[in-house]
């Protein structure tokens, strides 16, 4: 059947991560692979609460179909708290998504053509690189460090890269490595963007999650051109399985997108954005946040502490200021995939993702055969601390 497949299928390939999360099952293994929220944060009373009011006394406007964009009420409180955030926003500027996943597929339909370049952080996200690659794009990536991606390496790769589409960039408590991008490199990223006349594509579903440090601007909110396309979720902060994202554009690339989503689902679910809407009128999500953050600080904590306390010496990793993820650099040569199958998984029951998947582009230079992504997010104290500890138990043996 092959060859009644278009070409681009090609480019489609299963995700490590979600391969690593059927481990999830086994009640045996402690998984740090997966970016799941904390369930236990889940307001799972409230939620309960507001379905029941909305199929009460909404149900057959909740139950039925709605406009493309979304609906007015949800759209309206998006951009309230993108004012709050420091944007200039109205409902109209919104685009209700599917999860912020679905506006990384809509854009690069929308601005990629086969051989165009995503210019991306390096590694940068794994769902974006399955979103981008269906499309046949090119990659040029951009070195990362502490203070998230390097701007002279942007210029270079910039200058080099005529093809270059758009830049896509997770600034706050990027996934996988947890670094966040400064402000003072958030400014140049937008003024390399004017010069090169580029798109920029910001990716934010972890930006609530700051448990440390001062809150950094958006580079929605900094853009003065309405070049930059702004995702955000409520997917870390409410709950996944809601699938309620959102872009923020200027309308002229709203329009696009919406025409875009209009052709692949029709629309977002009415009744789960009425619901949406309802909890941000009836309940306070910043109170929510609010106790949510404390969480997962004392999770990021418990991790590497014990990291510090039971890795070796040669082993690095981040400690983020927010979000669920740390990035662990092993000795170069290390394979930390056949490390894990080999070693972690039949001794410690121990997995996490090899840090390899997570680069656009593969080569001897890349050299991303010794770095690994780990999530704090859904693991309990006790059963984290026994795992890094039995890890590293291994790591020091071998």
């Amino acid at each position: 059947m092959e060859h009644h497949f278009a070409q681009r299928i090609r480019r489609v390939r299963p995700s490590a991560i979600r391969q690593l999360l059927q481990l999830g099952d086994d009640p045996s293994i402690t998984s740090f692979g997966g970016g799941y929220p904390d369930p236990g944060l889940f307001p799972v009373a409230q939620l309960r609460e507001v379905y029941d009011h909305v199929l009460r006394e909404q149900g057959r406007t909740a139950l039925q179909y709605t406009g493309t964009a979304g609906i007015p009420a949800l759209r309206a409180q998006i951009a309230e708290r993108m004012v709050r955030d420091g944007s200039t926003c109205g409902a109209d500027d919104v685009l209700v998504l599917q999860g912020a996943q679905q506006g990384l597929d809509l854009v690069a339909k929308l601005l990629i053509n086969p051989g165009d370049a995503i210019v991306t952080e390096n590694p940068t996200f794994l769902g974006a690189l399955v979103a981008f690659n269906p499309y046949e794009p090119d990659y040029a990536p951009v070195a990362l460090d502490e203070d998230g991606m390097d701007m002279e390496s942007l210029e270079q790769v910039l200058a080099d890269t005529p093809r270059a589409k758009f830049i896509y960039a997770i600034p706050d408590f990027q996934n996988p490595t947890g670094v966040t991008l400064s402000t003072q490199r958030r400014h140049r990223l937008l003024e390399l963007a004017h010069e090169h006349d580029l798109i920029v594509l910001e990716d934010t579903p972890y930006r609530e999650l700051r448990f440390e440090g001062e809150q950094l601007p958006t580079l929605h909110s900094l853009d003065t051109e309405g070049r930059v396309i702004h995702l955000g979720s409520f997917s870390k902060t409410l709950a996944p399985g809601l699938r309620m994202g959102y872009a923020v554009a200027h309308r002229s690339i709203l329009a696009k997108l919406e025409l875009l989503k209009l052709a692949a689902d029709t629309q977002s679910s009415t009744l789960n954005m009425t619901a949406t809407a309802r909890f941000l009128t009836e309940f306070d999500l910043d109170a929510h946040l609010e106790a949510v953050r404390p969480a997962y600080r004392a999770k990021r904590d418990a991790m590497v502490g014990a990291m510090a306390e039971s890795f070796p010496a040669g082993v690095q990793f981040t400690r983020p200021e927010g979000g669920l993820f740390t990035w662990v650099t092993f000795p170069e040569g290390f394979d930390a995939a056949g490390f894990m199958a080999e070693q972690v998984l039949p001794k410690a029951r121990v997995a996490y993702v090899p840090g390899e998947t997570f680069f656009p582009t593969t080569s001897p230079a890349t050299q991303a055969s010794h770095y690994a992504r780990f999530s704090y997010a859904s693991v309990p104290h006790e059963q984290m601390v026994a795992g890094i500890r039995r890890l590293g138990d291994l790591l020091a043996a071998s």
